[in-house]
C-alpha cells in the first residue's frame, strides 16, 4: 500500500496521549474517513462529524453493533448488561426522548443559575486553602473536587458519602473508553455494584423524604403520568457522576495548561475578564475533554466515497474536527481566545445526544479557570512535564502542579 493508505487511527503511536493533533492533522490529511485495525469506521474533518452527530437515523444502542466492543471482557449477565444500557448517553428514541425529557424537567438553566453562587464560593475556598502553600496541583486541589462537590450538593447526596462515591466514580469512567484490559474488569464491576447499591438506596430516602435538591426533582419529574423508575434513576445518577465530573475535570485542567503553555493569551484574559465566556469554548475546542463520540449504523451510509455497513461502529473524532483548518481557518492548531467562531467546537457532541450539562459545565470552569487566572499572577507550571491519563475518550490530565 501507499503510505497514505497504511496511515490509521494508532493511539499506540509513541507520544500521541501528550499530542494527539499531529496524527489527527494527519489523517484529515490523508485518510479522513478509514476503518480502523480496531474495527471502527473513524472521521476526522469537521463536516463528516458535525452530520453524523446530528444523523437521526444512526444508534448509539450497542446491540445494534455487528461486534461487541467489550466481548469477552465481562461475564455473561444480561441483568448487568441492561442495567448499564438506561443510560440516556446509550439509549436511542423513543427511550431515550422519553428519558431526556423527564431528566432536562429537573436539570434545567434556572436551577443552574441558582448554583453559581456556590459554585464560586467553593472555587474560592478550595484557592485559598492552597494559597499560603505557594503551589496547588491544579487537579487534585482545584478540578476534581470541585465538579464533584457540585454533582453531590446539586443532588443531595450526604457529605460523608462522597469520598466513596468519587472513588467509584473515578474507577467506573474507565468504561467508556474502547482500551479495556481483562485486569480491569474485577476492579469495574466491585465499583459498579457499590455504586448502584448506593445510589438506589438515596433514592428511596429521596421517595420517603424529598427536598430541594436535583434528586429529588427527578424523583417527582412527571408528565402524562409517566415517571422514571428506579433503574433509569439510578442509570442517569450514575451518569452524571461519572461522564458529568470526569469531563469537567479534564476542561478544568487541560484548560489551564493550555494557557499556561501559551502566555500571552492568559494576560489578554487577565487584562480583559470579560474574555472568560468565549475563552471557555476556545478551551473546550482547543483541547476537548471528550476526543470521541460514538455512533452505529442501522442502514448503509456514505462519507466521502466509502460505504459504511449496518452494524458498523463509527467513531467520531471530536479533537480532530475542533482542529480542522476547513471550519476554523487556518490558525485552527493555535489558541486564541477571541476566536469568532469558538463556540462552533463539538466538544458537547451534538443533535438529540448534546450534553445536558453544557451549561453546568462552562459555568465551573468559568468561575476556576477564571478565578485562578485572576488570584495568582504569576501562576506557571512547576514542571514540564504533564502527567497525562492515557485515556483516548476522555482525555485529561491526572496532575499539573503549579506555583503559584
Amino acid at each position: 500500500m501507499a503510505p497514505e493508505e497504511e496511515l490509521t487511527l494508532n493511539p499506540f503511536e509513541p507520544g500521541f496521549f501528550d499530542n494527539p493533533y499531529d496524527q489527527y492533522r494527519r489523517l484529515r490529511e490523508a485518510r479522513p474517513v478509514h476503518q480502523s485495525p480496531l474495527g471502527p469506521w473513524t472521521l476526522t474533518r469537521y463536516e463528516d462529524v458535525s452530520r453524523l452527530l446530528r444523523d437521526p437515523s444512526l444508534s448509539v444502542q450497542d446491540d445494534n453493533a455487528a461486534t461487541d466492543r467489550h466481548e469477552g471482557l465481562f461475564p455473561d449477565d444480561p441483568e448487568r448488561r441492561r442495567r448499564g444500557s438506561l443510560a440516556i448517553l446509550n439509549l436511542d428514541p423513543p427511550d431515550h426522548t422519553r428519558i431526556r425529557r423527564l431528566v432536562s424537567k429537573a436539570f434545567t438553566p434556572r436551577r443552574i443559575e441558582t448554583l453559581l453562587p456556590r459554585v464560586q464560593s467553593l472555587v474560592d475556598e478550595m484557592l485559598e486553602s492552597v494559597a499560603s502553600n505557594g503551589r496547588m496541583d491544579v487537579i487534585a486541589d482545584l478540578a476534581f473536587p470541585l465538579p464533584f462537590a457540585v454533582i453531590s450538593e446539586m443532588l443531595g447526596m450526604p457529605e460523608a458519602d462522597r469520598d466513596q462515591l468519587r472513588g467509584w466514580s473515578h474507577t467506573l469512567v474507565k468504561t467508556l473508553e474502547p482500551l479495556l484490559t481483562v485486569e480491569d474488569v474485577p476492579e469495574l464491576m466491585a465499583a459498579s455494584d457499590s455504586m448502584i447499591e448506593h445510589v438506589t438506596a438515596a433514592i428511596e430516602w429521596k421517595r420517603a423524604t424529598p427536598s430541594d435538591d436535583l434528586l429529588s426533582a427527578m424523583v417527582a419529574a412527571e408528565e402524562e403520568g409517566d415517571r422514571l423508575s428506579t433503574e433509569e434513576l439510578v442509570a442517569q445518577v450514575v451518569l452524571l457522576f461519572v461522564a458529568g465530573h470526569e469531563t469537567t475535570v479534564n476542561l478544568i485542567g487541560n484548560g489551564t495548561l493550555a494557557l499556561l503553555r501559551n502566555p500571552a493569551q492568559l494576560a489578554e484574559l487577565r487584562a480583559d475578564p470579560s474574555l472568560i465566556a468565549n475563552a471557555i469554548d476556545e478551551l473546550l475546542r482547543y483541547d476537548s475533554p471528550v476526543q470521541f463520540s460514538r455512533r452505529i449504523a442501522l442502514q448503509p451510509i456514505e462519507v466521502d466515497g466509502n460505504q459504511i455497513e449496518p452494524g458498523s461502529f463509527v467513531f467520531t473524532i471530536l479533537g480532530a474536527a475542533n482542529h480542522d483548518p476547513e471550519h476554523f481557518g487556518p490558525d485552527a492548531d493555535e489558541l486564541d481566545l477571541r476566536r469568532r467562531d469558538a463556540p462552533h467546537h463539538l466538544s458537547f457532541g451534538g443533535g438529540i445526544h448534546h450534553c445536558l450539562g453544557a451549561v453546568l459545565a462552562r459555568a465551573e470552569a468559568r468561575a476556576a479557570i477564571g478565578t485562578l487566572a485572576a488570584r495568582f499572577p504569576d501562576l506557571a507550571p512547576a514542571n514540564d512535564t504533564p502527567a497525562w491519563n492515557g485515556r483516548l475518550v476522555l482525555r485529561g490530565l491526572d496532575s499539573l502542579p503549579v506555583t503559584l
